[in-house]
């Protein structure tokens, strides 16, 4: 059982004509939920979970599993070859500290972790570059995801924010300049 590919040349200039207002080398982060929520004040409504000089650390409004977390540059900014040295360096700080913390928080199984670059690759807001990190445990996909696209959330969550914050340890996560 082969994988079949369809050849639809006549679509090429359709897909190659589809452009996406702000989705390339973005800069101003009017309307951006994220910088809404970089620049907010509130950590438990906004479901913040760090905050570092350059970056920080946020739970998935949407989750796919409980615990599901992003962590992205304050800066409105698209791309990661967009980013600073020291936004780069704190990102990569900072998802190291949100696997110790989901780690101890949850004690998954696993995690994905992954950056979805630019909307044809499946970025929600391909404006402002995250990263997410994503509890797993052995079999914790079921019938309902498939058949029904539902997903189940066994946790509030501002108890996931909660369980997240308490097991956050945010020593090192900063970048050196």
């Amino acid at each position: 059982m082969g994988l079949e590919q369809i050849w639809a040349g006549w679509r090429r200039e359709y897909v190659s004509s589809v452009s996406v207002a702000g989705q390339e080398g973005a800069s101003s982060g009017d309307g951006c939920v994220f910088c809404t929520i970089a620049n907010g004040v509130d950590d438990e409504a906004l479901g913040v979970l760090w905050r570092g000089r350059y970056c920080i650390a946020i739970l998935n409004a949407f989750p796919y599993a409980s615990g599901h977390l992003m962590v992205m540059p304050k800066r409105h900014v698209s791309g990661l070859e967009l980013m600073t040295p020291g936004e780069s360096v704190e990102l990569w700080k900072g998802l190291l500290a949100s696997l110790d913390a989901l780690r101890r928080a949850y004690r998954p199984d696993g995690v994905n972790i992954g950056a979805n670059l630019g909307r044809a690759a499946g970025a929600g807001l391909p404006e402002h570059v995250h990263v997410h990190a994503l509890p797993r445990w052995a079999g914790d996909t079921n019938f309902m995801t498939t058949v029904a696209g539902v997903r189940v959330m066994p946790e509030a969550l501002s108890d996931s924010w909660k369980r997240l914050r308490d097991a956050w340890r945010s020593e090192d996560t900063q970048a050196q300049d």
